[in-house]
């Protein structure tokens, strides 16, 4: 698995969880502020669209996943 797809994982993950901790419809609600760790994601994913710099990839390297080739 190369890292690309990783970060596409942890990101939706990412998102997906702490949707469910934040929106007071859900029934893991805990508290709205979580909204906050969504919007984080989401900026973090638009601005690595232009820069091609993610926090994650550089984390992923050091534990030897190799970026994609593409």
């Amino acid at each position: 698995m190369n890292a690309e797809r990783v970060v596409r994982i942890v990101a939706g993950l990412f998102i997906l969880l702490s949707l469910l901790l934040g929106a007071e419809a859900s029934p893991l609600f805990v508290s709205n502020y979580f909204l906050g760790f969504t919007a984080f994601v989401g900026l973090n994913l638009f601005q690595s669209g232009f820069t091609r710099i993610c926090p994650l990839n550089g984390i992923l390297a050091k534990f030897g996943i190799k970026a994609s080739s593409c």
